[in-house]
Protein backbone atom coordinates (compact mmCIF):
# COMPACT_ATOMS: atom_id res chain seq x y z
CA UNK A 1 0.00 0.00 0.00
CA UNK A 2 1.11 3.61 -0.40
CA UNK A 3 2.25 5.07 2.93
CA UNK A 4 2.36 8.79 3.78
CA UNK A 5 6.15 8.89 3.88
CA UNK A 6 6.52 7.32 0.47
CA UNK A 7 3.66 8.91 -1.42
CA UNK A 8 4.41 11.71 -3.86
CA UNK A 9 2.20 14.77 -3.54
CA UNK A 10 1.72 17.97 -5.40
CA UNK A 11 1.33 19.97 -2.21
CA UNK A 12 4.13 22.41 -2.89
CA UNK A 13 2.92 23.24 -6.37
CA UNK A 14 -0.67 23.69 -5.25
CA UNK A 15 0.32 25.97 -2.38
CA UNK A 16 2.56 28.04 -4.60
CA UNK A 17 -0.23 28.49 -7.12
CA UNK A 18 -2.83 29.49 -4.59
CA UNK A 19 -0.88 31.87 -2.38
CA UNK A 20 1.54 33.54 -4.78
CA UNK A 21 1.88 37.16 -3.78
CA UNK A 22 -1.03 36.95 -1.35
CA UNK A 23 -1.04 36.52 2.38
CA UNK A 24 -3.21 33.84 3.91
CA UNK A 25 -6.67 35.23 4.59
CA UNK A 26 -9.82 34.11 6.32
CA UNK A 27 -13.13 34.16 4.47
CA UNK A 28 -15.00 35.58 7.43
CA UNK A 29 -18.49 34.76 8.55
CA UNK A 30 -18.26 30.99 8.20
CA UNK A 31 -21.07 30.92 5.63
CA UNK A 32 -20.91 28.17 2.96
CA UNK A 33 -20.04 29.59 -0.45
CA UNK A 34 -20.65 28.06 -3.84
CA UNK A 35 -17.43 26.85 -5.44
CA UNK A 36 -16.39 28.53 -8.68
CA UNK A 37 -14.03 25.79 -9.86
CA UNK A 38 -11.00 23.89 -8.70
CA UNK A 39 -9.31 20.54 -8.97
CA UNK A 40 -8.13 17.55 -6.94
CA UNK A 41 -4.91 15.62 -7.43
CA UNK A 42 -4.67 12.01 -6.28
CA UNK A 43 -2.34 9.15 -7.15
CA UNK A 44 -3.36 5.90 -5.45
CA UNK A 45 -1.68 2.71 -6.70
CA UNK A 46 -4.24 0.40 -4.96
CA UNK A 47 -1.56 -2.19 -4.20
CA UNK A 48 -2.67 -4.81 -1.71
CA UNK A 49 -0.37 -6.00 1.08
CA UNK A 50 0.52 -8.95 -1.15
CA UNK A 51 1.92 -6.61 -3.79
CA UNK A 52 -0.93 -6.76 -6.30
CA UNK A 53 0.09 -5.15 -9.59
CA UNK A 54 -2.75 -2.74 -10.42
CA UNK A 55 -2.91 -0.50 -13.46
CA UNK A 56 -4.72 2.81 -13.02
CA UNK A 57 -5.99 4.88 -15.95
CA UNK A 58 -7.98 8.11 -15.97
CA UNK A 59 -11.33 8.68 -17.65
CA UNK A 60 -12.17 12.11 -19.11
CA UNK A 61 -12.44 14.79 -18.05
CA UNK A 62 -9.95 13.66 -15.42
CA UNK A 63 -6.40 13.44 -16.75
CA UNK A 64 -3.35 11.45 -15.76
CA UNK A 65 -0.30 13.52 -14.86
CA UNK A 66 3.24 12.82 -13.74
CA UNK A 67 4.02 10.70 -10.71
CA UNK A 68 0.96 8.55 -11.30
CA UNK A 69 -1.36 11.32 -10.17
CA UNK A 70 -4.82 11.90 -11.63
CA UNK A 71 -6.27 15.42 -11.82
CA UNK A 72 -10.03 15.70 -11.28
CA UNK A 73 -11.88 18.96 -12.03
CA UNK A 74 -14.22 20.19 -9.33
CA UNK A 75 -17.77 20.41 -10.67
CA UNK A 76 -20.01 22.17 -8.22
CA UNK A 77 -20.49 22.12 -4.50
CA UNK A 78 -19.90 24.44 -1.58
CA UNK A 79 -17.12 25.26 0.84
CA UNK A 80 -16.50 27.15 4.05
CA UNK A 81 -12.70 27.39 3.95
CA UNK A 82 -12.28 29.11 7.33
CA UNK A 83 -14.12 26.21 9.01
CA UNK A 84 -12.36 23.49 7.01
CA UNK A 85 -15.66 22.43 5.44
CA UNK A 86 -16.27 21.39 1.85
CA UNK A 87 -18.74 19.32 -0.14
CA UNK A 88 -17.60 19.08 -3.75
CA UNK A 89 -18.12 16.81 -6.74
CA UNK A 90 -15.08 15.62 -8.69
CA UNK A 91 -15.72 14.71 -12.32
CA UNK A 92 -13.92 12.03 -14.28
CA UNK A 93 -13.05 8.51 -13.27
CA UNK A 94 -10.25 6.08 -12.60
CA UNK A 95 -10.25 2.56 -14.00
CA UNK A 96 -8.44 -0.24 -12.20
CA UNK A 97 -7.13 -3.30 -13.99
CA UNK A 98 -4.82 -6.18 -13.21
CA UNK A 99 -3.81 -9.69 -14.16
CA UNK A 100 -6.75 -12.06 -13.91
CA UNK A 101 -9.24 -9.30 -13.06
CA UNK A 102 -11.91 -7.41 -14.93
CA UNK A 103 -12.09 -3.61 -14.95
CA UNK A 104 -13.26 -1.74 -11.86
CA UNK A 105 -14.32 1.85 -12.56
CA UNK A 106 -14.62 4.44 -9.81
CA UNK A 107 -16.45 7.63 -10.78
CA UNK A 108 -18.82 10.27 -9.41
CA UNK A 109 -16.34 11.04 -6.66
CA UNK A 110 -17.71 13.20 -3.84
CA UNK A 111 -15.41 14.71 -1.25
CA UNK A 112 -16.97 15.89 2.00
CA UNK A 113 -14.93 17.64 4.68
CA UNK A 114 -16.15 18.74 8.10
CA UNK A 115 -13.48 20.59 10.03
CA UNK A 116 -10.79 19.22 7.72
CA UNK A 117 -11.75 15.54 7.94
CA UNK A 118 -14.45 13.57 6.18
CA UNK A 119 -15.17 10.99 3.51
CA UNK A 120 -14.65 10.17 -0.14
CA UNK A 121 -17.66 8.57 -1.79
CA UNK A 122 -17.61 6.95 -5.22
CA UNK A 123 -19.76 5.01 -7.62
CA UNK A 124 -18.19 1.65 -8.41
CA UNK A 125 -18.93 -0.15 -11.67
CA UNK A 126 -17.83 -3.69 -12.44
CA UNK A 127 -19.15 -6.20 -14.97
CA UNK A 128 -22.26 -4.11 -15.58
CA UNK A 129 -23.11 -3.75 -11.90
CA UNK A 130 -22.94 -0.42 -10.10
CA UNK A 131 -23.19 0.75 -6.54
CA UNK A 132 -22.42 3.79 -4.40
CA UNK A 133 -20.21 3.50 -1.35
CA UNK A 134 -17.90 5.38 0.98
CA UNK A 135 -14.52 4.31 -0.34
CA UNK A 136 -12.32 6.07 2.17
CA UNK A 137 -12.10 8.17 5.29
CA UNK A 138 -10.26 11.47 4.92
CA UNK A 139 -7.91 12.73 7.62
CA UNK A 140 -5.97 15.94 8.07
CA UNK A 141 -2.59 16.25 6.41
CA UNK A 142 0.72 17.39 7.83
CA UNK A 143 0.33 20.76 6.09
CA UNK A 144 -2.28 23.18 7.40
CA UNK A 145 -4.91 24.25 4.86
CA UNK A 146 -4.11 27.44 3.00
CA UNK A 147 -7.14 29.72 3.12
CA UNK A 148 -7.61 32.97 1.25
CA UNK A 149 -10.53 35.16 0.29
CA UNK A 150 -10.85 33.48 -3.11
CA UNK A 151 -10.66 29.85 -2.02
CA UNK A 152 -8.55 27.26 -0.23
CA UNK A 153 -6.14 24.36 -0.71
CA UNK A 154 -6.03 21.24 1.42
CA UNK A 155 -2.71 19.45 0.85
CA UNK A 156 -1.69 15.93 1.81
CA UNK A 157 -5.07 14.82 3.13
CA UNK A 158 -4.74 11.28 4.46
CA UNK A 159 -6.88 8.70 2.66
CA UNK A 160 -7.63 5.37 4.37
CA UNK A 161 -9.95 2.63 3.17
CA UNK A 162 -13.26 2.05 4.89
CA UNK A 163 -14.45 -1.49 5.59
CA UNK A 164 -16.73 -1.38 2.54
CA UNK A 165 -13.95 0.10 0.40
CA UNK A 166 -11.60 -2.69 1.43
CA UNK A 167 -14.30 -5.30 0.77
CA UNK A 168 -14.89 -3.90 -2.72
CA UNK A 169 -11.20 -4.09 -3.64
CA UNK A 170 -10.85 -7.56 -2.14
CA UNK A 171 -13.81 -8.91 -4.12
CA UNK A 172 -12.52 -7.30 -7.30
CA UNK A 173 -8.89 -8.41 -7.05
CA UNK A 174 -9.08 -11.60 -5.00
CA UNK A 175 -6.30 -10.16 -2.82
CA UNK A 176 -6.58 -8.98 0.78
CA UNK A 177 -7.33 -5.34 1.53
CA UNK A 178 -8.21 -4.14 5.02
CA UNK A 179 -10.00 -1.21 6.57
CA UNK A 180 -7.59 1.60 7.48
CA UNK A 181 -5.13 0.64 4.73
CA UNK A 182 -3.75 3.97 3.55
CA UNK A 183 -3.81 5.12 -0.05
CA UNK A 184 -1.87 8.05 -1.48
CA UNK A 185 -2.62 11.47 0.00
CA UNK A 186 -5.14 13.73 -1.71
CA UNK A 187 -4.71 17.42 -2.58
CA UNK A 188 -7.69 19.61 -3.40
CA UNK A 189 -8.03 23.27 -4.36
CA UNK A 190 -11.37 25.06 -4.58
CA UNK A 191 -12.21 28.59 -5.64
CA UNK A 192 -15.08 30.43 -4.04
CA UNK A 193 -14.99 33.63 -6.10
CA UNK A 194 -13.08 36.77 -5.26
CA UNK A 195 -16.03 38.81 -4.03
CA UNK A 196 -18.78 36.49 -2.94
CA UNK A 197 -21.28 34.46 -4.91
CA UNK A 198 -22.36 37.14 -7.39
CA UNK A 199 -22.53 35.64 -10.88
CA UNK A 200 -22.03 37.52 -14.15
CA UNK A 201 -25.19 38.02 -16.18
CA UNK A 202 -23.99 37.63 -19.75
CA UNK A 203 -20.99 35.31 -19.58
CA UNK A 204 -20.21 32.21 -21.65
CA UNK A 205 -21.49 28.71 -20.91
CA UNK A 206 -20.68 27.79 -17.33
CA UNK A 207 -20.73 31.44 -16.27
CA UNK A 208 -22.00 31.17 -12.72
CA UNK A 209 -19.91 30.79 -9.58
CA UNK A 210 -20.87 27.15 -9.69
CA UNK A 211 -19.07 26.92 -13.04
CA UNK A 212 -17.58 23.57 -13.80
CA UNK A 213 -13.87 23.56 -14.47
CA UNK A 214 -14.35 20.88 -17.07
CA UNK A 215 -16.87 19.49 -19.49
CA UNK A 216 -19.34 17.06 -17.93
CA UNK A 217 -18.71 13.30 -18.07
CA UNK A 218 -19.62 11.73 -21.38
CA UNK A 219 -18.86 14.78 -23.54
CA UNK A 220 -15.57 13.29 -24.71
CA UNK A 221 -13.36 10.34 -23.93
CA UNK A 222 -10.09 12.09 -24.68
CA UNK A 223 -8.69 15.31 -23.24
CA UNK A 224 -8.30 17.22 -26.52
CA UNK A 225 -8.57 20.86 -25.63
CA UNK A 226 -10.24 23.26 -23.28
CA UNK A 227 -11.40 21.92 -19.97
CA UNK A 228 -14.40 24.25 -20.12
CA UNK A 229 -17.85 22.86 -20.72
CA UNK A 230 -18.81 23.28 -24.35
CA UNK A 231 -15.61 25.08 -25.33
CA UNK A 232 -13.81 23.81 -28.40
CA UNK A 233 -10.20 24.35 -29.39
CA UNK A 234 -9.00 24.63 -32.98
CA UNK A 235 -7.20 21.38 -33.65
CA UNK A 236 -5.70 22.56 -36.92
CA UNK A 237 -1.99 23.01 -37.53
CA UNK A 238 -1.40 26.27 -35.72
CA UNK A 239 1.75 27.76 -34.35
CA UNK A 240 1.57 25.45 -31.36
CA UNK A 241 2.23 22.37 -33.49
CA UNK A 242 5.61 20.81 -32.96
CA UNK A 243 6.48 22.93 -29.92
CA UNK A 244 9.23 21.50 -27.79
CA UNK A 245 8.39 20.84 -24.17
CA UNK A 246 11.12 23.20 -22.98
CA UNK A 247 9.92 26.16 -25.06
CA UNK A 248 8.26 29.05 -23.27
CA UNK A 249 4.49 29.12 -23.75
CA UNK A 250 2.52 32.15 -24.92
CA UNK A 251 -0.89 33.37 -23.83
CA UNK A 252 -3.52 35.75 -25.21
CA UNK A 253 -6.97 36.94 -24.16
CA UNK A 254 -9.93 37.25 -26.48
CA UNK A 255 -10.85 40.78 -25.40
CA UNK A 256 -8.37 43.47 -24.38
CA UNK A 257 -11.09 45.26 -22.43
CA UNK A 258 -14.57 44.34 -21.28
CA UNK A 259 -17.22 45.25 -18.76
CA UNK A 260 -17.69 43.54 -15.42
CA UNK A 261 -20.20 40.70 -15.73
CA UNK A 262 -19.11 39.68 -19.23
CA UNK A 263 -17.21 36.61 -20.40
CA UNK A 264 -13.52 36.38 -21.29
CA UNK A 265 -11.51 33.72 -23.13
CA UNK A 266 -7.84 32.87 -22.67
CA UNK A 267 -5.79 30.78 -25.10
CA UNK A 268 -2.27 29.47 -24.71
CA UNK A 269 0.27 27.81 -26.98
CA UNK A 270 3.57 26.05 -26.51
CA UNK A 271 2.56 23.45 -23.93
CA UNK A 272 3.23 19.73 -24.28
CA UNK A 273 0.36 17.72 -25.82
CA UNK A 274 -1.83 16.36 -23.04
CA UNK A 275 -0.21 18.57 -20.42
CA UNK A 276 -2.35 19.70 -17.48
CA UNK A 277 -2.43 23.50 -17.27
CA UNK A 278 -3.90 25.53 -14.42
CA UNK A 279 -5.65 28.84 -15.00
CA UNK A 280 -5.36 31.62 -12.41
CA UNK A 281 -7.34 34.84 -12.55
CA UNK A 282 -5.60 37.63 -10.61
CA UNK A 283 -3.41 34.95 -8.96
CA UNK A 284 -6.50 33.00 -7.83
CA UNK A 285 -6.21 29.50 -9.30
CA UNK A 286 -9.69 28.49 -10.47
CA UNK A 287 -9.58 26.07 -13.40
CA UNK A 288 -7.61 23.38 -15.16
CA UNK A 289 -7.26 22.81 -18.88
CA UNK A 290 -5.53 20.18 -21.00
CA UNK A 291 -3.27 20.93 -23.94
CA UNK A 292 -4.46 19.49 -27.25
CA UNK A 293 -2.34 17.64 -29.80
CA UNK A 294 -0.73 20.89 -30.96
CA UNK A 295 0.08 22.08 -27.44
CA UNK A 296 -2.78 24.58 -27.24
CA UNK A 297 -5.25 25.26 -24.44
CA UNK A 298 -8.31 27.48 -24.21
CA UNK A 299 -10.64 28.41 -21.37
CA UNK A 300 -13.72 30.60 -21.14
CA UNK A 301 -14.24 32.21 -17.75
CA UNK A 302 -16.58 34.77 -16.19
CA UNK A 303 -15.55 38.23 -15.05
CA UNK A 304 -17.52 38.82 -11.85
CA UNK A 305 -20.01 41.66 -11.66
CA UNK A 306 -18.02 42.90 -8.68
CA UNK A 307 -14.68 43.01 -10.53
CA UNK A 308 -12.88 46.29 -9.93
CA UNK A 309 -12.17 48.71 -12.74
CA UNK A 310 -8.65 48.57 -14.14
CA UNK A 311 -6.03 45.98 -15.07
CA UNK A 312 -6.45 42.27 -14.32
CA UNK A 313 -4.31 39.24 -15.14
CA UNK A 314 -4.87 35.69 -16.34
CA UNK A 315 -2.01 33.26 -15.87
CA UNK A 316 -1.48 29.78 -17.34
CA UNK A 317 0.69 27.45 -15.26
CA UNK A 318 2.17 24.14 -16.35
CA UNK A 319 1.54 21.70 -13.51
CA UNK A 320 4.65 19.61 -14.08
CA UNK A 321 6.98 21.64 -16.26
CA UNK A 322 7.34 24.83 -14.24
CA UNK A 323 6.40 26.98 -17.24
CA UNK A 324 3.94 29.84 -17.20
CA UNK A 325 2.63 32.75 -19.25
CA UNK A 326 0.54 35.73 -18.26
CA UNK A 327 -1.71 38.18 -20.10
CA UNK A 328 -3.51 41.31 -18.99
CA UNK A 329 -6.96 42.66 -19.73
CA UNK A 330 -8.85 45.71 -18.55
CA UNK A 331 -12.23 45.87 -16.84
CA UNK A 332 -14.07 49.08 -17.72
CA UNK A 333 -17.01 50.70 -16.03
CA UNK A 334 -19.23 52.79 -18.28
CA UNK A 335 -16.71 52.92 -21.15
CA UNK A 336 -16.14 51.42 -24.57
CA UNK A 337 -14.91 47.85 -24.62
CA UNK A 338 -12.93 45.88 -27.21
Amino acid sequence: MNRPGAAVTAAGALLALLCQGTATARDGGGTPREVSGGFASWGPAFEASTGTDVTVTAGAPAVRGSGGRTWFPVDGGSATPSAGDADVALVGSIRLGGAGTDTLTLDRLRLRLDGGTGTLRVRAERAGETGDLTLAEIGTGAIAPNVRSGGATWSGLRVSLTAEGAALLTRWSGRPYAADDELAPLDVTVGTGTSGPTAPQDGPPGRSDGDSSSSPPGRTDTPNGSADAGTDVDMGGGTGAGREEGESPSVAVGRASLAAGEGQRVTGEGFAPGEVVLVAIDDDTRYQAVADASGRVARDFPVYDTATEGAHTVRLYSVTGGREAVAEFTVLVGGAVS
